[in-house]
């Protein structure tokens, strides 16, 4: 590393010994970022040929508002989505305001009274237990007698196949697949998992619909999961679709049925997709989705580096530094509560905004227990910005992802390591 680079991390707070440590770790990586990039680019490839396809013009940013009818640049975009993802129509709008609103959409929509949601990969994530009434709230699917069932996988992340086949039942109309890890210490599913799930689930119930939460996956990997089967996928465009210049809304692209089941949920029965005006987002919604597969790559880079490094330190990482990867985010598990909030405080210390500001666990809205998140990004709750978060008890994982860039990636862990290096919580 030349002289100039060295200077800039250490008025970064970045010591010689926490540098050196992470440049020994980055030279181990060539081969893999070099796979990366290639993914991004044929990501990128496949980007473009939707939006060529569906010709995008000019015209297409123009703004609407009120009712928003015949707006061209949103029923474009959602043609793109489409086509990109391998659906038949998508809904994709400002009006959905995260993931969780955009999965709960998707599965009030599709599901009524006397149906049964099943989840075969274990508890959802946190914030969708309201959702489905799992813990009791207003609102949720068990309040219009929609039923849950749920099978966990096996203690070595496989699929409980024949607790599956127990579980499914003439009631079982959706069954809920996450493709991320949430709050949990299990692998990731790669798209061929989730096909070998869907089509076994096919096999004994072929009207069942299968929905995959698609968050923090898209182009990660070259296929998606409705290439495998899935009726449906379900996404946040503050995470990797948006490509960090998103402000808020959310997708779900899949069969025409269930898309637009959602959309007269979204809005109203009778109205649908047809209104729901842009409001001035939309350019950022085509930029963002254009720039994705390069930020989602920078991201890569950034997990598999955190895992290379913290694994070498003695911690239990998931994934580790050499297996195949299937999301963006990185599990690191201190059992340490002080080294926990060490490694947020860093990456809060790294951020482009709010870089003074030190975070603490608070009792966020959705959650059993204290959180503690990390992030200053220009867009509030952007994981696919730098950031890192997790709850605050045993084991005391933190669940690492973004980086709009690869350099501000590797910059976020370096300073993740060298607020533990300075409390005496690692040895280098």
């Amino acid at each position: 590393m030349n002289s100039f680079l060295e200077e800039q991390y250490h008025r970064l707070g970045i010591s010689k010994e926490v540098l050196q440590f992470g440049e020994s770790m980055e030279q181990e990586l060539f081969d893999r970022f070099l796979e990366i990039d290639a993914r991004a680019e044929a990501n990128q490839l496949k980007v473009i040929e939707a939006m060529q396809k569906n010709r995008v013009s000019a015209e297409c940013f123009n703004q609407s508002s009120g009712y928003g009818y015949n707006d061209m640049g949103r029923d474009t975009l959602e043609k793109v989505y489409a086509d990109c993802f391998k659906g038949e129509d998508a809904l994709v709008r400002p009006q959905i305001t995260c993931g969780t609103h955009a999965l709960a959409l998707a599965l009030m929509s599709n599901l009524r009274p006397g149906d049964e949601l099943l989840s075969p990969v274990g508890k959802p994530y946190d914030t969708l237990e309201e959702v489905i009434g799992i813990r009791p709230s207003k609102g949720s699917l068990a309040e219009y007698g929609i039923s849950y069932a749920q099978v966990d996988l096996l203690p070595d992340g496989g699929f409980d196949f024949e607790g599956i086949q127990n579980a499914i039942n003439e009631k079982t109309k959706l069954v809920t697949i996450q493709r991320s890890k949430g709050y949990a210490t299990r692998p990731t599913l790669s798209v061929d998992r989730i096909g070998e799930l869907i089509s076994f689930i096919k096999k004994l119930k072929p009207d069942v619909i299968c929905m995959v939460d698609n968050c923090y996956g898209e182009f990660v990997e070259e296929k998606e999961p409705l290439e495998v089967g899935a009726d449906m996928i379900v996404g946040s465009l503050i995470k990797n679709p948006g490509g960090g210049l998103a402000p808020i809304g959310g997708y779900i692209v899949g069969k025409k049925e269930c898309v637009e089941n959602a959309a007269y949920r979204l809005t109203s029965p009778g109205l649908g997709k047809e209104v729901g005006a842009s409001l001035g987002v939309i350019q950022s919604f085509y930029q963002g989705l254009f720039l994705a597969p390069t930020v989602v790559s920078g991201a890569l880079k950034g997990a598999i580096f955190a895992a290379k490094m913290y694994e070498k330190l003695g911690f239990d990482v998931i994934p580790n530094g050499t297996e195949s990867r299937h999301d963006i985010i990185q599990a690191i598990t201190f059992h340490n509560k002080d080294a926990m909030i060490a490694f947020c405080e860093g990456i809060q210390a790294a951020a482009p905004v709010d870089s003074y500001v030190t975070p603490e666990p608070w009792a966020m809205p959705g959650y059993d227990s204290d959180v503690i998140m990390a992030a200053g990004a220009f867009v509030q709750g952007s994981s696919i910005e730098l950031s890192a978060d997790g709850p605050v008890k045993e084991p005391y994982a933190v669940y690492f992802q973004g980086g709009l860039t690869w350099y501000h990636a590797k910059l976020g862990i370096l300073s993740s390591l060298q607020k533990l290096y300075e409390r005496k919580l690692v040895n280098l």
